[in-house]
């Protein structure tokens, strides 16, 4: 378990995206620091991805770069910004002629990367919003549940004052959801967001809502006797203007504040500096207030309710395939955050049709994907799993009291191939007995979990599709298992070695030093195809080499980690004379990056010409073999810089060599990096700590002579 302090992962996290400098922005949303950096080229993934506390990495166009947390964002968020290097605040440096052409390189970069900008705008239009989101849900769930148990009538046109005020607290969210929009797109567009608000505002005032459907001269009423509804028209200027209420309206902020930033940004060329705090604003207001009246509101009001209306002629006329459809596509949609304009979507629903039939399926995929975390957590009790069962405990109480999926998803599922097919089968169930069953639909916009499962109807069907939903992809994962069974065997041994070493057990002692293999650091044996291994003089055996200075019985000599990552177990390795301990007990580390240094103080006795190798001996005779991937002699030294020699004293942490990790990956090689103890016959105990994410110089194997 890793005992990394928050200000030491907000460190690591700033070193690993280069740095305070190369920050431009910095944000965060339910689950991910998300960051706007100067130079994307300078982000260290492999690092960032190998720290304790990150679930994963996502790079974007654009030199953006997205880092999963979980649940504790917003704390490792404030840890970041509070650091001495950051008080300065992440603003723009002055640009250099090498950072315009970077830029512009940027804004080429990826063959989509338009359609990355247009999502990105979308998602961080919501994105603030989402505490607010889900804490008015929240109170539409409780008062649902109160008039699910017949204790109030929520939903009776004649409720008292107390549940008139209840109704305004969530309605308060999703009516001036607009403006709340309008806010969060101006300033994703680096504009006075105030201006954005104040434009969005203006149509959303009594004086221009009071207008809808009354006797103000210029205003004309007219009814639809087939349809039952009314059309009112004001005449301003002597220009017909459409009458709308724009609350919970949430296109219309997202276009208006799209040609706002082109007219914002215009006036800022035309005026001069030192009058634009006032100039700016008012002609900004000026033009874009009757732009939004008279023509974007009402595009934005026919937008959406021809979304929603096209999606509810597909809900309609085929049920079944809408209903199986939309949990099938949310997996795949929720990783990317390119599910935000269906959420708008089910807000445009609820203000044009009063309900929303959408967030129903949708709530299949969200309790699938809790089920296949329940899987997870099961797997993780029946086989001793401590922190895999902390992981799955605290995704599943996310997922079920909070309707919050990424932390199963970037926590769990999408570290485990054999979880997304096994969840997208508990999706399908689901789905498709919400389609035979007639669909479910709710009047409120409502993270779907279990607190919210009484603002469905029909609650009953709902339930059975979700449970459906929960319990499959549950069953599926439990008995066929998140892992395969070779990396289910891997695990056991190593939790059965952490277990061992806690109780303070000696491990079974390796092969007897003569009879261990004879090998060679830096050429192929003559006589077989496995790589042969010397620690001293050439031809003496591994087992043969002589302490110099023996150490006194029952002392402990750490060997630190030679490089960043994963420790596993040496039965893990893909390599029949690791994993039988002929080269002696200890680990392997899946790299994080290729900077490779000592583990601990020593000699150099060997150091293979093709770099993959190194042979360290203690003052007190501890044999260490530091090895850089599986067969990786045959790459003879290509992606091996070297940076020490024979005969050299090395103290841990000095650099041994630097690997391109990427050329042993190409060249079909696994780059797991293994270190042992050659003379473990000779030692009382070696003792590897395993299952732990660690960085470089951490603790990873105990030795006592």
């Amino acid at each position: 378990m890793s005992t990394r302090t928050p200000v030491a992962l907000a460190e690591s996290i700033l070193r690993g995206v280069g740095g305070p400098e190369n920050i431009e922005s910095l944000t965060h949303c339910a689950t991910r620091l998300r960051f706007q950096l100067h130079d994307g080229k300078k982000v260290d993934q492999a690092a960032l991805d190998a720290l304790d506390g990150v679930m994963g990495t996502v790079p974007q166009s654009g030199d953006r770069f997205q880092i999963v947390i979980g649940g504790a964002v917003a704390g490792v968020y404030t840890d970041i910004m509070n650091l001495p290097s950051m008080k300065s605040g992440a603003a723009p440096r002055p640009q250099s002629d090498a950072d315009v052409k970077a830029e512009i390189r940027a804004k080429g970069r990826g063959r989509y990367a338009w359609l990355d900008n247009f999502f990105e705008y979308l998602s961080d239009s919501f994105r603030p919003l989402l505490g607010v989101l889900l804490g008015a849900s929240l109170i539409i769930a409780i008062a649902s549940m109160l008039d699910a148990f017949g204790l109030v009538d929520f939903r009776s046109a004649d409720k008292s004052a107390t549940w008139v005020f209840v109704d305004a607290m969530w309605r308060s969210v999703l009516y001036f959801l607009p403006i709340m929009v309008a806010y969060n797109a101006a300033k994703k567009l680096k504009i006075d967001p105030w201006v954005g608000a104040t434009v969005m505002a203006a149509v959303m005032t009594p004086n221009f809502t009071g207008m809808i459907g009354s006797k103000t001269p210029g205003v004309v009423t007219t009814t639809n006797a087939t349809l039952g509804t009314s059309e009112s028209v004001a005449h301003v200027f002597g220009l017909p203007m459409q009458l709308n209420d724009y609350g919970g309206q949430v296109f219309v902020p997202l276009l208006m504040v799209a040609l706002l930033a082109l007219v914002y940004k215009g006036l800022k060329r035309i005026f001069p500096e030192n009058v634009q705090m006032v100039f700016v604003p008012f002609f900004s207001m000026l033009i874009m207030i009757p732009l939004t009246a008279f023509l974007i509101g009402p595009m934005g009001v026919w937008a959406g309710n021809g979304l929603g209306t096209g999606l509810s002629w597909l809900n309609g006329h085929a049920p079944i395939v809408f209903a199986i459809v939309i949990p099938m596509l949310y997996p795949f949609l929720v990783p990317l955050g390119l599910h935000w304009p269906l959420n708008a979507l089910m807000l445009v629903n609820i203000n044009t049709l009063g309900y929303d039939f959408i967030q129903g399926p949708m709530g299949t995929w969200n309790f699938a994907c809790f089920g296949a975390t329940a899987g997870v957590l099961l797997l993780s009790v029946r086989h001793r799993e401590k922190d895999m069962r902390q992981t799955a405990t605290g995704a599943l109480a996310a997922g079920l009291l909070g309707g919050i999926s990424e932390p199963s998803l970037y926590g769990i599922h999408l570290r485990f191939k054999r979880i997304y097919p096994r969840m997208l089968v508990g999706c399908l169930v689901g789905g498709v007995i919400i389609g035979v069953l007639g669909g479910v639909n709710t009047k409120a916009f409502a993270f779907t979990s279990l607190l919210t499962i009484p603002v469905f109807d029909p609650m009953i069907k709902y339930i059975i599709a979700i449970s459906a939903a929960f319990f499959t992809s549950m069953a599926l994962v439990y008995f066929s298992d998140y892992r395969t069974k070779e990396e289910r065997v891997a695990a056991n041994a190593e939790r059965d070695a952490a277990e061992a070493a806690a109780r303070g057990e000696v491990p079974a002692p390796a092969a007897p030093a003569d009879e261990r293999e004879l090998v060679t650091v830096g050429a192929p044996a003559a006589t077989a195809e496995r790589e042969l291994v010397t620690v001293g003089a050439t031809g003496a055996s591994a087992g043969t080499v002589a302490a110099d200075a023996p150490a006194a019985a029952g002392a402990d000599l750490e060997l630190a980690a030679p490089v960043s990552g994963h420790v596993i177990g040496l039965g893990g390795v893909q390599d029949p004379v690791f994993a039988s301990r002929a080269l002696g007990e200890g680990v392997g580390i899946e790299p994080a990056h290729g900077h490779v240094v000592a583990p601990v103080d020593g000699e150099l006795i060997t150091v293979a010409n093709t770099g993959h190798a190194f042979g360290i001996r203690t003052a007190d005779g501890v044999e260490v073999l530091v090895h850089i991937g599986i067969d990786t002699v045959k790459m003879k030294g290509e992606g091996f810089d070297v940076r020490v020699e024979p005969g050299r004293q090395v103290s841990a942490g000095d650099l041994l060599a630097e690997v391109d990790l990427g050329a042993v990956r190409a060249a079909g090689h696994p780059t797991v990096v293994l270190m042992t103890v050659l003379n473990t016959a000779d030692m009382a105990s070696v003792v590897p700590h395993t299952g732990q994410d660690v960085t470089a110089g951490a603790r990873v194997v105990t030795v006592r002579r």
